[in-house]
C-alpha cells in the first residue's frame, strides 16, 4: 500500500526511519519501503510537495494517519 502524502514541515529522506500516528497514537516506527513522486522513485522530497509513501511490512494505512519521519544520530558522551 501506498500512502499518498503533502509534506508540511522539513523534508523527506528515503533512508530516513518513520512513524505512523492515528489518533496520536504511534501505530507503526521503522522503515520506508518506498518513496516517489509521480512515477519515479526518489530520495529526497521537500516541504511543499506531494509524495507516495510505502512501509516496510505495513499495509493498515487510513485516511487521516500521520507520518512523522526522523532520523537517528549517534553523539559521543560528554562528561
Amino acid at each position: 500500500t501506498v500512502a499518498g502524502c503533502y509534506v508540511t514541515d522539513g523534508h523527506l529522506e528515503r533512508n530516513a526511519k518513520i512513524r505512523l500516528l492515528r489518533d496520536d497514537v504511534v501505530v507503526f516506527d521503522g522503515k520506508m519501503a518506498s518513496l516517489r513522486r509521480f512515477k519515479d522513485d526518489v530520495k529526497e522530497v521537500q516541504s511543499g510537495y506531494e509524495c507516495g509513501i510505502g512501509l516496510e511490512g505495513f499495509q493498515d494505512i487510513k485516511p487521516g494517519d500521520v507520518f512523522e519521519v526522523y532520523q537517528m544520530e549517534e553523539v559521543a558522551a560528554e562528561l
